[in-house]
């Protein structure tokens, strides 16, 4: 049998890190994934994942990622269900991460100043042929 996924979408929020009794870190995430078609409005809509990442996972996506961070993560589809306080049955099927890669750039001090203008690089033309020492 194979249970795998693979899923690439922005944070919906920032990464929320707990520990468990006995010191396990675990953060809940969730993942807005497009849709690869457009609603009869014209709109692309979204998925909402919900994840699990244990471990040194879970500590690093909440120390470098923040809501809107693009995330690649594979793991496997797991479901379980409980019985909520009205005594109904609620069903719930996640994400739990078995690898994580962060897609976005790092922001830099500069990229995260909302007044800073952007810069203007000067551009220069391509070297000639002959002016390459590898050719």
């Amino acid at each position: 049998m194979i249970n795998q996924v693979t899923l690439v979408g922005r944070l919906t929020k920032d990464p929320d890190l707990r520990y468990t009794p006995d010191g396990k870190a675990v953060s809940n995430i969730t993942l807005a994934v497009n849709r690869h078609y457009k609603n009869a409005s014209g709109e692309i809509e979204a998925d909402f994942v919900h994840c699990i990442l244990w471990g040194k996972t879970a500590e690093n996506t909440t120390n470098y990622c923040k809501k809107g961070a693009v995330l690649g993560v594979t793991g496997r589809i797991q479901t379980r269900n409980y019985d909520n306080q009205e005594g109904k049955r609620v069903y719930v099927t996640e994400v739990v991460a078995e690898g994580v890669r962060f897609l976005s750039s790092k922001p830099t001090p500069q990229s995260a100043s909302t007044s800073q203008q952007p810069q203007t690089v000067p551009t220069t033309p391509p070297p000639q042929r002959e002016e390459l020492p590898f050719v």
